[in-house]
Order: structure tokens, then C-alpha cells, then sequence
């Protein structure tokens, strides 16, 4: 089973370069469905809030619990390939990678504003200086290479599909709901808290293999040193080894500074970020394939 499990990533990642299945059949938007039908019928509050956290989060994992004990019915094979095809929904590296591709493609500053918008932040991007658009679009692509990746496949090594379905309501919960806004700083804060448990040691994994990947002691103390600057008790890991390795400075106005030493990004620094993380990816996926034969 332990072979099994890491055959089962390595496939998964595999398919992750065919791109994503139809919104209609992906788990990630039928989970984002219910939150925004949670949200509107359970208005504001605490308790509403992890009501309608609590229900969507025993749902999830239910299915996919079922889903995982209907699999072992088939024979290897063709088991191998159906948990394949029901991991891949739940992980993503190609479509974060090419909505870092539409920003530095972006032929204005206009263009590039919108495509970081649309695709990347949460923010508004309409008054960003094309300076600021390329360090954004790197630091949610670092940010994201663990939500959307790294995690979703330890998680998989952890529990299992329910553990790494668990692990994806969560994520989609915090970024749906988890806002410090009037509305939502009490009706999310159980999706907030959550995705931060979730998160502590694929985060510190994902900075520490931009570390190792670059070979970079900088981006090493760069991370030790700015980490924990963020918001987030998580984000800042891989966006601050990314700031290291590359000698960029990484902000968000009035929020944080991630190597304030080093110069501001440029189009060429997202260029080399997106090859580098492409890079981290493959030796995430390769190392937690050998933990989970040799586990």
C-alpha cells in the first residue's frame, strides 16, 4: 500500500499537466458552491459560521471516505487509477503556474493589473505600480505552490483522500470566508483557524525545498528572519526564501516587508520565479512519492 500511495501522487501530478476536469465534475467548485450557499443562508456570526463550516467539513470528508472504501472493491489496477483520478482534482500546479504566466504575458500594466485580479489576489490591484504587480503575482504563486500542491499531497500521504478532501474545504473555506472584514471576522474565523493548523508544517516544507532547491543560504535566513512578518502564521515562508533566493523585495502596502535590504521585482523576476517553483514542484512531488513508499 505504501508503493501504491506514492505511484498514486506521482500519477496525479502527472495528470495535473492535462489541466483541470470541467467545473461541473471538480470537487474544488462543488465545495465552493456550498460555501457560498452556507454563507447566504447562515447571514453572520460565530456560530453560524462553524455551523456551516462544520457540516460542509463532515460532508467532504464523508464522501471521500466512502469513495475510498467503494475503491478498494476493484482490482489494483484499475484502483490505482480511479484514487488517481480522485486525488488530481484536489491538487494544482499547472493552473496556478499559468495564472502566473498571464500576468508576465500581460502586454500593458492595465492588463497585467487585471489578469493579478482575476486570477492571483484578493486585492485591489487598479492603482499597483507594475513593480508591485510582478512581486504580488510572485508571492501568491510561492504563497499557493504550498496551498495548492505541497499540502493537498502531504495531507494524501497523512489520511488518505478524506484527510487531503478535509484539507481542501478547508483551504477553499479560509479563502472564501476568511476575511477580517465587518461580515466575516466571526463567521470565518473557524475556516481561519483551521487552514492555519493545516498548514503549519506543508508551509515551512514548501520555504525550506525553495531553500534546497536554490542552494541559497540567503534565502534560508531570509526566511528565518521574515517569515513570520505576514499576516498569515504560514504564507510568509515560502513568499519570504522566495525574496532570499531571488534578492527581491516582497510587500504589501501598509501590511508587510519580506527582504527590505533588497531591491524592488521586475517582469524578469516573476519569469524566473515561476521556473524556479516549477522546479520545487517536481522535488516536492518526487520526495513525498519516497516518504510514501517508505513509510
Amino acid at each position: 500500500m505504501a508503493l501504491f500511495s506514492g505511484l498514486t501522487i506521482l500519477l496525479a501530478f502527472g495528470l495535473d499537466h492535462l489541466g483541470e476536469p470541467p467545473s461541473k465534475l471538480h470537487p474544488v467548485v462543488w465545495m465552493g458552491n456550498y460555501l457560498q450557499l452556507a454563507r447566504r443562508v447562515l447571514k453572520k456570526g460565530f456560530l453560524p459560521g462553524l455551523l456551516g463550516w462544520g457540516v460542509g467539513a463532515g460532508l467532504v470528508v464523508l464522501v471521500a471516505l466512502v469513495v475510498q472504501i467503494l475503491l478498494q472493491l476493484f482490482p489494483t489496477g484499475i484502483q490505482l487509477l480511479l484514487l488517481t483520478l480522485c486525488l488530481k482534482p484536489l491538487m494544482a500546479w499547472k493552473a496556478l503556474k499559468q495564472a502566473g504566466e498571464k500576468v508576465l504575458d500581460a502586454p500593458t500594466l492595465p492588463e497585467a493589473r487585471q489578469e493579478l485580479s482575476w486570477h492571483l489576489v484578493s486585492r485591489n490591484t487598479s492603482e499597483l505600480s507594475e513593480s508591485e504587480v510582478m512581486g504580488a503575482a510572485m508571492e501568491s504563486v510561492a504563497e499557493n505552490l504550498s496551498d495548492s500542491l505541497v499540502a493537498p499531497l502531504f495531507w494524501f500521504l497523512v489520511g488518505g483522500l478524506p484527510m487531503v478532501a478535509f484539507y481542501r474545504f478547508c483551504n477553499t473555506a479560509d479563502a472564501m470566508w476568511g476575511y477580517r472584514s465587518l461580515e466575516l471576522e466571526h463567521f470565518g474565523k473557524v475556516a481561519a483557524r483551521m487552514d492555519d493548523v493545516l498548514n503549519l508544517i506543508p508551509a515551512r516544507l514548501t520555504g525550506g525545498l525553495i531553500c534546497a532547491v536554490g542552494k541559497s543560504e540567503r534565502a534560508f535566513q531570509t526566511m528565518l528572519r521574515d517569515a513570520q512578518m505576514t499576516p498569515s502564521p504560514n504564507s510568509g515562508y515560502p513568499m519570504a526564501a522566495l525574496a532570499g533566493l531571488l534578492g527581491v523585495k516582497l510587500s504589501k502596502r501598509e501590511t508587510y516587508v519580506l527582504g527590505a535590504e533588497f531591491r524592488e521585482p521586475e517582469r524578469k523576476d516573476l519569469q524566473e520565479t515561476l521556473s524556479v517553483l516549477h522546479r520545487v514542484a517536481w522535488v516536492a512531488v518526487a520526495l513525498l512519492a519516497v516518504v510514501a513508499c517508505f513509510r
